[in-house]
């Protein structure tokens, strides 16, 4: 059973730092949803909900999403998803349930940095930085490195640009963790392909390591793709073997990039498709 030795809900976010940092062992309270399944008693709990972050604001240059927006509120915000083109809603809709993505955060999601995450894998092929009180704005690709420090993640920011996406990913069963994900993005004339549920955190390859300068990746272009997401480490759980997710993780990403690229010329869509058809095969 999880027990709080104490609650605060913290007027604003400095007031929630101060509290991190003054009362050992004091953490945020997110949406709690993994939280709530170990048994252990958190000596303090800090509740933001009066801190004003589960709004989704929209600037001249970016969408700013409050750490206390739901999966189900960053599923249904039409504009930011039309605007990403459609990758963050796929990225969430199948998170176990419709309840669940009611009470689960993006922030909880993102600041916990787990390796099985959707949101992160998504996220981190756009243009995506994170807000914290003390440390600033943080590329999302840096921050998930980063060590865990005793701050406060604020927002979420999704730069704007006119994004050619797709995510994929692969569960056992519908609502289950994926056993990979991936997510290709092409912005500012560059491809940006994130892979996660390695099950380590996902993992950002740009499109010249990735081997993907073309608007319209030809075959020669994927087969590097897919060999340059298989080089990177994977190992088994109980979702998949190591060897499993190594060869899925080479589909998926793709068929994410040949999704996202929007081929102009039928025979170039063709070929792209018969390229990631063979590579369905386990070797």
């Amino acid at each position: 059973m999880l027990r709080f030795g104490r609650y605060v809900r913290a007027a604003n976010v400095e007031d929630a730092l101060e509290v991190l940092r003054f009362r050992k062992g004091a953490q945020i309270l997110g949406g709690g949803m993994w939280m709530r399944l170990s048994d252990r008693t958190i000596p303090c709990v800090i509740d933001l909900s009066d801190c004003g972050l589960d709004k989704i604001e929209e600037t001249e240059d970016e969408y700013r999403i409050g750490a206390y927006v739901t999966l189900r509120d960053l599923e249904c915000a039409g504009v930011l998803n039309d605007a990403c083109d459609g990758v963050l809603a796929a990225a969430v809709r199948d998170i176990v349930g419709v309840q669940f993505r009611r009470s689960a955060t993006v922030g909880g999601s993102v600041f916990g940095r787990f390796g099985f995450s959707d949101v992160i894998c998504a996220l981190l092929a756009l243009d995506t930085e994170v807000e914290l009180v003390e440390a600033g704005r943080v590329p999302l690709a840096t921050f998930i490195d980063m060590p865990y420090e005793l701050d406060v993640l604020t927002h979420i920011i999704v730069k704007k640009h006119d994004y050619q996406a797709s995510y994929q990913c692969l569960r056992k069963a519908a609502t289950d963790f994926a056993t990979v994900n991936a997510c290709a993005a092409r912005w500012d004339g560059a491809w940006h392909l994130a892979v996660g549920a390695r099950p380590a955190k996902a993992r950002l390859l740009s499109g010249a390591e990735a081997g993907v300068v073309s608007a319209e990746p030809s075959c020669d272009e994927l087969a590097h793709a897919i060999e340059a997401v298989r080089g990177l480490t994977y190992s088994s759980n109980l979702w998949g073997s190591e060897r499993y997710r190594r060869h899925l993780a080479g589909v998926l990403a793709a068929r994410a990039l040949v999704e996202a690229a929007r081929y102009t010329s039928p025979e170039g869509l063709e070929a792209a498709r018969a390229a990631c058809a063979r590579e369905e095969a386990i070797r």
